[in-house]
């Protein structure tokens, strides 16, 4: 009762929630096609919200998203995975941008639904293939600069504001460039949004730093 008094008394939140309640059941039904419908499951599956929020844009961006996201999902699932040793991951997080090139490619780490995506990780790479050149290529090169910055910063302890600002760049910036870039590749905005690569970065590091992030909090970097 305490949530509907809640609602009720905020009369003008009821239209909104209405609308991510039915974009959240919209969000379950899966394509036709087997690769896409496995991608968009597992997409459900591994985001909280983004999920949703894809789901609303129109293809063919929709799709270079979607695979954008799992890819740096899967990225991010060897960086976390911390049975893999430093020795053989620093390597696989500089060439995951080609991997993703490699059909047939997966892995065995992570947890729950991350494992289920490593371990079909091929199926992304048959999409990821079927994309456009353009979003092929800012895919692979946001990629290779967040595999890269994640290398740099596996044993490195965080200790100033600015060594904060620049692993945020490498985990949230480049994926607010990329988005961007995407938009523009679409043709759903103008070239000059792929070029302010500042403010996309600047939204990047604004979400991730009002997200609680384990791996800032005591494995090996802290908010300075």
């Amino acid at each position: 009762m305490g949530k509907i008094a809640e609602l009720l008394s905020n009369p003008g939140e009821i239209l909104p929630l209405a609308k991510i309640y039915l974009a959240s059941r919209a969000a379950t039904k899966l394509p036709k096609d087997p690769k896409l419908a496995f991608c968009y499951d597992i997409l459900n599956k591994v985001s909280r919200s983004f999920a949703v929020v894809i789901q609303q844009l129109p293809n063919p961006l929709r799709d270079a998203i979607c695979v954008f996201y799992l890819v740096l999902r899967g990225l991010d699932t060897v960086e976390d995975d911390m049975s893999i040793p430093i020795k053989t991951k620093v390597p696989i997080l500089k060439s995951f941008h080609e991997k993703i090139f490699q059909r047939d490619f997966s892995m065995d780490c992570g947890t729950h639904h991350y494992q289920r995506l490593m371990n079909e990780f091929g199926i992304v790479v048959d999409v990821f293939l079927s994309l456009d050149p353009a979003s092929q290529d800012v895919i692979a090169d946001i990629t290779k600069g967040m595999g890269d910055g994640m290398a740099k910063f596996i044993e490195k302890e965080v200790k100033k504001t600015s060594e904060y600002d620049l692993y945020c760049h490498y985990v949230a910036g480049l994926v607010g460039i990329g988005l961007s870039q995407l938009f523009a590749a679409s043709g759903l905005e103008a070239p000059e949004i792929a070029k302010d690569k500042v403010l996309a970065n600047h939204m990047g590091l604004f979400l991730q730093k009002n997200q609680h992030h384990p791996r800032l909090s005591g494995r090996r970097a802290g908010v300075p």
